[in-house]
């Protein structure tokens, strides 16, 4: 079956072949869908005929969301330590640690049930694409399982045993690290593609990251970093380095980490929930735009420090707090998002990528950051299948 959207008022295809600026902003558009892919793009006027027809009404359509950056399988609620942060304490990695015993001590059943939830709750908000980290197990048998139910529901998995040194190894973190490159990477290496560090005080210094990320490169899996969140510290330098995928949150940086992001292919995600829910410095996303860095925005959903599923909230604050332009901040969420995946076939509205889209019930995507908090959501497209 095809499936011809008509009557677009606003359609971001993110190429500039196909129209204006580097939204590719075409203006009463069509899109024809046909099983999963794209199969044209351009005028309504031109548009060829389809076996069923969706009547856009003038409406803004764009890219689903990629959220290239959450950690969604975990147990047990934090609301305590937030309460507590907004009433003035500062926020630390070690809150890490209580999410890791409520996550071991769910059942499978439990954990699968709860990514599945917040996986729906993204989807009706216009979210069509999301990696996954690990991290809340510690052991070899919880991240390899947390990896395992992540699999189910996404190709984009990651492991992060390397999230915080695990409470049984407090007084020895060199073992740990050694547990993280042996026997627990070997056990969830075949269920992820992508694997990730923190490196940070309080978590991973730039040795014990360097051993981590050569260690599951070594077994095939693609670096990622979470980098320069808390402080100034080795992790851009290293994930550029390395050739990482992304260097994630790049909220102190230095001259030189700019500079080594815009000439590399790293990206540097930006997670603005993180810093709207700790109250922190939010990241210079000018700094790095005119530097001529990729810069993809990710909601960092997880319960600690950013607790949000919503791709439009973070585009609404970053464009308040971080100094981009709409336009910049929606191909942020999704263009950038899908090279953050090192993915060509999601993030654009072009012939041959993948059918997801995001009608808005909104004439332009810039309503996004002008209608903050409003749920815009008038349908998402799936795989060519509409599910909202």
């Amino acid at each position: 079956m095809s499936t011809l959207i008509t009557g677009i008022g606003s359609l971001v295809t993110n190429d500039p072949g196909l129209g204006a600026g580097p939204l590719g902003l075409v203006e009463d558009a069509a899109v024809v869908v046909d099983g999963d892919r794209i199969a044209w793009v351009g005028p309504a006027a031109a548009a060829p005929a389809a076996d069923d027809r969706f009547d856009a009404a003038g409406r803004a359509l764009l890219p689903g969301f990629v959220d290239s950056h959450s950690h969604l399988v975990f147990a047990g609620d934090r609301t305590a330590e937030f309460n507590a942060r907004m009433s003035g304490r500062s926020y630390s990695a070690g809150g890490i640690r209580t999410t890791v015993a409520a996550t071991r001590a769910a059942s499978d059943a439990e954990l699968d049930a709860n990514l599945a939830r917040f996986l729906r709750e993204a989807l009706r908000q216009g979210t069509t694409t999301v990696e996954c980290k690990s991290g809340y197990g510690l052991t070899v048998e919880d991240e390899a399982r947390a990896l395992r139910i992540a699999a189910r529901h996404t190709p984009e998995t990651t492991y992060l045993g390397a999230h915080v040194v695990a409470p049984e190894f407090a007084d020895d973190p060199a073992g740990y690290v050694e547990l993280v490159t042996g026997e627990m990477l070997d056990a969830c290496a075949p269920h992820a593609k992508w694997v990730d560090v923190f490196c940070e005080r309080g978590a991973f210094d730039g040795d014990q990251a360097r051993a981590v990320l050569t260690a599951g490169a070594a077994r095939g899996l693609v670096p990622r970093v979470h980098a320069n969140q808390l402080s100034y510290g080795p992790g851009v330098q290293l994930a550029v380095e390395l050739g990482a995928a992304s260097a994630d949150h790049c909220t102190h940086l230095t001259d030189e980490d700019v500079a080594a992001l815009a000439g590399s292919r790293t990206v540097a995600t930006l997670l603005p929930g993180a810093e709207f829910s700790t109250r922190a410095e939010y990241p210079n996303a000018r700094r790095l735009l005119d530097a001529g860095a990729a810069v993809a925005l990710s909601t960092d959903c997880n319960p600690g420090s950013s607790f949000t599923s919503s791709m439009a909230f973070c585009i609404a604050v970053a464009v308040r707090e971080m100094g981009m332009t709409p336009d910049e901040a929606v191909f942020a969420a999704t263009a950038t998002g899908a090279r953050a995946l090192r993915r060509t076939d999601v993030g654009t509205v072009t012939v041959g990528a993948r059918a997801d889209l995001l009608l808005l019930d909104a004439p332009s995507h810039v309503h996004l950051a002008y209608r903050p908090g409003v749920p815009l959501t008038a349908a998402v497209w799936r795989n060519g299948v509409r599910e909202v």
